[in-house]
């Protein structure tokens, strides 16, 4: 990959589009496949804008495979906040990507220094010149920022929140039923190109060789994943559950249990399994990925870990309350989610009131026989009624 903008550096020039009378004009108000301008219809310069969470950057992946599908000679660069680069870094299909700073950025009104380096990174990023710019994450801060590129194309959903189809040429209508990642490939088949379902992650030669190495040392036995972590209190599992479930799985043939999770979420996973391979918080989300790349199967809440899982098509197993796993849940996957029968008392897990009431539905029981079915190549669990 080339080298990211930062601090305002201009990258070289890229030549303005060919048009039917053999000339170079402006981009200013015209867009790359307006009818009758362009003599073609393939942009050279696209960029997608999917800054965060982690989950959903990984589940943005099928948006940038489906544009190189169509497109195989363009650039194709992706906004991404800084701290998750790594999530989409080693991807093969991905020119370059544009680190968002974002919490440096945060509160910049109140700093004249940082001011001006958001300046300097909106300059920059005006100055790449994209001829379509595609928000696949409908927020106010991805709105501004497809803004900010002046492309002439540039597409996002109609009903995008606080204010953002403000910023698109062409919105595109999103039906609420849909999975996030087809109401993210309906944005792509808006601009012509034939979706891609295609969700695999890459990870990066020298994450690889850094878990292969850990494994060495502690002998390369097969392993299950466990992720008991999550922002919200209200897609948490209780914590003693997270623990009879660790005991039965060990109990029941699995080798080796690692536990995952982010910086500042060791308390929630503090004493589930003294024997396991703690790595909560020690790790990056590069090498977080190369442990569940390899791992037998992947427990976890509604959390990146869980797509991380699809993305590297491993056996998983998804815990879910307040959110639908129609929408959010791991993609083409329904075997693998866990949920309550009854979620009528549901509301925003946001919700300041939401508590685990709806985790604390799914049993102990419930998810060995999800572990069961989705894990063909795991050691089958001996049965115990939790207690």
């Amino acid at each position: 990959m080339t080298e990211s903008i930062r601090d305002g550096v201009e990258r070289e020039s890229i030549r303005s589009p060919t048009y039917d009378d053999g000339t170079h004009r402006s981009r200013a108000g015209r867009g790359w496949a307006r009818k009758g301008r362009v003599v073609s219809s393939r942009p050279e310069n696209v960029l997608i804008v999917r800054p965060s969470a982690l989950g959903d950057v990984c589940r943005t992946v099928p948006v940038l495979v489906s544009l190189r599908r169509a497109w195989p000679d363009a650039r194709i660069d992706w906004v991404v906040r800084d701290s998750l680069v790594s999530a989409v870094a080693a991807h093969p299909d991905l020119t370059e990507i544009v680190p968002f700073p974002r919490s440096r950025f945060a509160g910049a009104w109140r700093r004249p220094a940082v001011a001006g380096e958001m300046l300097g990174w909106a300059r920059a990023l005006r100055r790449r010149r994209y001829d379509l710019v595609i928000d696949c994450q409908g927020l106010g801060r991805s709105g501004l920022i497809t803004r900010l590129t002046g492309a002439p194309c540039r597409v996002g959903f109609r009903d995008a929140r606080e204010l953002a189809s403000l910023a698109y040429t062409r919105r595109v209508a999103h039906d609420p039923a849909a999975h996030t990642v087809d109401a993210m490939l309906a944005l792509v088949a808006a601009v012509g190109v034939e979706p891609v379902k295609d969700l695999r992650l890459h990870v990066s030669d020298d994450d690889r060789r850094w878990w292969a190495d850990r494994r060495a040392e502690h002998g390369p036995a097969r392993y299950a994943v466990l992720a008991p972590t999550a922002r919200w209190p209200s897609k948490r599992w209780p914590t003693d559950r997270w623990r009879d479930l660790a005991a039965a799985m060990v109990g029941g043939g699995h080798e080796r249990l690692v536990i995952v999770g982010g910086p500042g979420e060791e308390p929630q996973a503090a004493g589930i399994a003294p024997d396991a391979m703690d790595l909560v918080g020690s790790i990056t989300i590069g090498r977080t990925m190369a442990v569940i790349a390899a791992a037998d199967v992947v427990v976890a809440h509604d959390s990146a870990p869980l797509h991380m899982a699809v993305g590297f098509d491993r056996p998983c197993v998804g815990l879910f309350g307040p959110t639908d796993p129609d929408i959010v849940g791991p993609y083409e996957r329904p075997e693998a989610v866990v949920r309550p029968a009854s979620t009528a008392s549901a509301r925003s897990y946001r919700h300041r009131h939401v508590d685990d009431e709806l985790m604390k539905r799914i049993t102990v029981d419930d998810v060995l026989a999800r572990v069961d079915a989705v894990g063909a190549d795991a050691a089958p669990l001996v049965r115990e009624a939790a207690s």
